[in-house]
């Protein structure tokens, strides 16, 4: 099958499992196509995403002119299919979170994207992830005449302001939704015509196969918790700062290590320098995936205050390394981590609660940790593999293409 994936931003730190997820639709004998929006400038510190880079073609990368020749000639070639598309794009722009003159880019970066995907041989099926502006692009070039197209829901951002995205529209006209979690598809289910139900699929990210051929090593007998994720407002970061505060209070040894690094690490920084913990806490930046893993491996368990979620990767590489999770029971968290099983879960939003669990974590004997390592790895082996949901998501796709028929 020839796929045509499109990400507003691509390659990305944060966006390792669409990676993963091409790479294995390749391994399957999928020829995928990369296109993105923007992202041709951005630093990226892994040399997978380096690669990738080289292997994306950028909507935005030629400037104004290149959009502006791009829908001039889209109009010329396909008249009635472009007023169909402006007619479309300016519907979404009614209750909108941005205004009209955004989804006018919006159509241009689909004329863009249908003419680049014409010079490239086409694609049977565009795929977007994510189903905020790139699902807006990847259905206006489908409206101008491209391929049928599906898109992938992580959350939360889709279900904050589902209405103000357009989220029923878009789901109506794919021929194909992909949910990351049962939870993702039920916020999806709220919002779409019954009618559309059929077509919201159960996706998973996965991880690649080398996760699971590493042999195990127990927890680390130090008392060091790791916590991965982007520095912002919904990770909780600030949250887990004033856990440890109390857990140094109390005089109890621990390391505190936040991998990662974004737009709230002044605060984080200052929540640190007020509760004295400077040296108990440190922020590693922006590592690479690799880094990533050596952190969870010199770590007792991984740990992730998150206000809101879709069912965050981290955690499953935490799950496949071996190392107990300790995490807010949220979104669809619940559904792969298990309370006393493969690690802790504790209300979100609430320090006193992130405190009891790092608590026990640091308190759990070496044997208990290791076996809710091992039982956290045999979970996501057997839920998350990525070829496994690669191969889920081709079916989709040709499920779709025989309905369609």
């Amino acid at each position: 099958m020839r796929v045509a994936y499109l990400v507003n931003q691509y390659p990305k730190v944060s966006h390792t499992f669409i990676r993963r997820e091409i790479a294995a639709l390749e391994r399957l004998g999928a020829q995928v196509l990369r296109f993105a929006v923007r992202g041709w400038d951005a630093e990226v510190v892994d040399p997978d995403d380096q690669a990738e880079r080289g292997r994306t073609h950028y909507l935005l990368q030629g400037g104004l002119g290149h959009l502006l020749r791009a829908t001039v000639a889209q109009a010329v070639a396909t008249p009635s299919r472009f007023l169909a598309a402006l007619a479309l794009a300016l519907r979404m722009s009614r209750r909108a979170d941005r205004p009209w003159p955004f989804h006018l880019i919006y159509l241009a970066e689909a004329c863009a994207l249908v003419r680049a995907l014409a010079a490239q041989g086409g694609a049977e099926q565009l795929h977007a992830h994510f189903g905020t502006n790139a699902a807006e692009v990847a259905m206006l070039a489908h409206a101008l005449g491209g391929p049928p197209f599906s898109f992938t829901v992580h959350g939360p951002e889709e279900f904050d302001k589902p209405q103000f995205l357009g989220l029923a529209e878009k789901i109506h006209r794919a021929n194909a939704v992909v949910a990351i979690s049962a939870y993702g598809r039920s916020q999806l289910w709220r919002w779409a015509a019954l009618s559309d139900w059929a077509k919201v699929h159960i996706v998973h990210c996965g991880l690649e196969p080398q996760f699971f051929g590493d042999a195990v090593v127990p927890p680390s007998s130090a008392p060091r918790l790791v916590c991965v994720g982007r520095l912002c407002e919904q990770k909780g970061q600030l949250l887990l700062v004033d856990a440890a505060a109390q857990l140094a209070a109390e005089g109890l040894p621990f390391e505190l290590v936040l991998a990662g690094d974004g737009e709230m690490r002044p605060d984080v920084e200052a929540a640190i320098r007020r509760h004295h913990l400077a040296d108990r806490v440190r922020i590693t930046g922006w590592i690479s995936s690799a880094q990533v893993r050596d952190e969870l491996a010199a770590a007792r368990a991984m740990v992730l205050p998150s206000f809101a979620e879709g069912l965050p990767v981290v955690i499953m590489e935490a799950m496949a390394v071996g190392r107990p999770v300790l995490t807010t029971y949220v979104a669809g968290i619940p559904e792969l981590v298990r309370d006393g099983v493969d690690g802790w879960l504790f209300e979100a939003g609430s320090p006193e609660a992130a405190a009891r669990a790092m608590r026990a974590c640091l308190a759990a004997t070496p044997e208990v940790l290791d076996a809710m390592g091992r039982a956290g790895r045999e979970r996501v082996l057997a839920r998350h593999h990525v070829d496994t949901e690669a191969a889920r998501l081709l079916a989709v796709w040709r499920s779709a293409a025989g309905a369609a028929r």
